[in-house]
């Protein structure tokens, strides 16, 4: 994205957030200081630790244009067509007294929208008790609304929140143009970001259970199949309908699809729990990173492994689970994970797709939680990771919070964050400062295995010091005429494996 376009985003949205004592209770876009994706240039470099990131030059070679239509003239274009730019309109409804939380949310999702292909106009967020039942927003603003839309042409409508699909029809009857949710957005871009098999069908699985209650029918084009005195009006023969409406064979069609990704996605696991068991059986540590998206999670993990993982200045740039392996400075090997970042309201459809991916994080033996050190509102991002690690049901798991972006902030700002997570510790991916920190934080909470064992280990048995090194505690080493005389903590399976050398010291 050019610094122009960087330029029109920021313009929208300063438009929208403008303050709410304007025009009774209705704001538009105006100066604020939340932000979800920055606008400072902090793109990843393309080298270093952070590997070549091809995926993000491919990612950039499919993103919608502006003014280029879907329409072709001329059926040699088909090789050559871009996706049309959706230009989109914002609203939002929230209570006396939350502003700056509403704010801050309709930042947020004018970076979903974004991240998702589109260029936001303008929006309006309404003051008002409760959403209207019908419309969502109330009558006259509805309208008002209407003009909105036309003035500027746009060509969608995105709500704050998860719509009912009695209002979002009505809203579409109101305004004109295609009206769409926020959970619609992080489903297009999940939809765009998934990579792997699995990934695919997770997501597959959670647009249509988002799309099932939402189908619209096709009045009595395709009639309901009746008896021969249909109705008791004694029409007779010939008067039976055609068979099944559109609409009970779109949910037909869908149970069907979903029926069939769900034994797909279990299909999978196996493979899975095999890896997961391999580690387990070998005594190996797991960590996993979690974090709300745009947090500098893949990029702590490039810093921390070298992995690679793609890194991208935008919401959700990495869906797929990567594990990668990494040693302590004193020589225990462990795993670290990074997962798919969570976001306020995620779509609960997501998370239930998304469990098996979100199985790293519950079988942890430590999260490692990135928070955004230069969010405007940090408190409300760890609420709401914590509701998702509650929801997996990794709630006791031990838990380092870093904050990450720790180059953005002022000293004061520091004071505060410190306040929020006393035992937080701060670093920069970017930068590199603090990593070691991290590093030290994450050898001190890794479990340390249960089980004191004294060794006499011959010294043609290398290996078995060797692992002692990799998967257990060394406490203490002594050279013997006999071989070397080891104290070690080590997991039980590994004692029960290393009974002979423990026989061999008593005696």
């Amino acid at each position: 994205m050019n610094d122009a376009e960087h330029e029109t985003h920021d313009d929208a949205v300063a438009r929208v957030l403008r303050s709410a004592d304007v025009r009774a209770g209705v704001s538009r876009f105006g100066a604020s200081e939340a932000a979800s994706i920055q606008r400072d240039g902090l793109e990843a470099d393309g080298g270093g630790f952070d590997g070549e990131q091809y995926d993000r030059e491919a990612r950039a070679a499919l993103r919608r244009v502006g003014g280029l239509s879907t329409e072709l003239e001329d059926v040699t274009e088909v090789e050559y067509r871009q996706l049309r730019l959706e230009n989109v309109v914002l609203i939002g409804v929230y209570p006396q007294g939350s502003l700056e939380d509403a704010e801050n949310s309709l930042r947020e999702l004018a970076a979903l929208a974004e991240t998702a292909g589109a260029r936001v106009l303008d929006g309006v967020l309404q003051r008002r008790p409760h959403p209207d039942p019908s419309t969502y927003l109330g009558r006259g603003k509805t309208e008002e609304l209407r003009h909105i839309v036309a003035a500027l042409g746009a060509d969608t409508v995105v709500a704050d929140t998860e719509l009912a699909p009695s209002q979002r029809r009505a809203l579409e009857d109101a305004v004109k143009v295609k009206v769409i949710d926020r959970t619609a957005v992080i489903l297009d871009i999940f939809s765009q970001h998934a990579k792997s098999r699995e990934g695919k069908a997770q997501v597959e699985l959670a647009q249509l259970e988002y799309l099932l209650p939402r189908l619209r029918g096709w009045g009595e084009s395709m009639s309901r199949q009746a008896g021969g005195q249909v109705g008791g009006a004694g029409a007779g023969m010939g008067s039976r309908g055609p068979g099944e409406t559109k609409i009970e064979l779109d949910r037909r069609r869908i149970h069907s699809r979903m029926a069939r990704l769900r034994k797909q996605i279990v299909g999978m696991k196996p493979a899975r729990d095999a890896k997961r068991a391999n580690r387990k059986r070998n005594a190996v540590p797991s960590v996993a990173i979690a974090g709300y998206t745009n947090a500098g999670k893949s990029s702590l993990l490039n810093r921390i492994t070298g992995a690679g993982v793609l890194v991208e200045n935008a919401l959700f740039a990495t869906l797929d689970a990567t594990v990668r392996r990494n040693t302590t400075p004193d020589g225990r090997v462990y795993t670290i994970a990074d997962t798919v970042g969570f976001v306020r309201n995620l779509p609960h459809q997501l998370v239930e797709a998304f469990r098996s991916t979100l199985e790293e994080v519950g079988d942890a033996d430590l999260i490692v939680h990135v928070v955004d050190a230069a969010h405007p509102d940090p408190a409300s991002q760890i609420a709401t990771v914590r509701d998702v690690i509650g929801e997996v049901g990794a709630r006791d798991v031990p838990e380092l919070v870093v904050f990450n972006k720790a180059d953005l902030i002022t000293p004061e700002d520091r004071l505060v964050l410190q306040g929020l997570e006393p035992n937080a510790v701060f670093a920069s991916a970017r930068t590199g400062a603090g990593i070691a920190v991290v590093l030290d934080a994450i050898t001190r909470m890794l479990p340390d295995p249960a089980i004191e064992v004294d060794l006499l280990v011959p010294y043609d048995r290398g290996d078995v010091i060797s692992a002692l090194h990799e998967s257990g505690r060394v406490l203490s080493t002594d050279y013997v005429e006999d071989g070397t005389r080891i104290r070690a903590l080590a997991s039980p399976e590994q004692a029960a494996q290393l009974r002979e050398f423990q026989a061999a010291a008593v005696a």
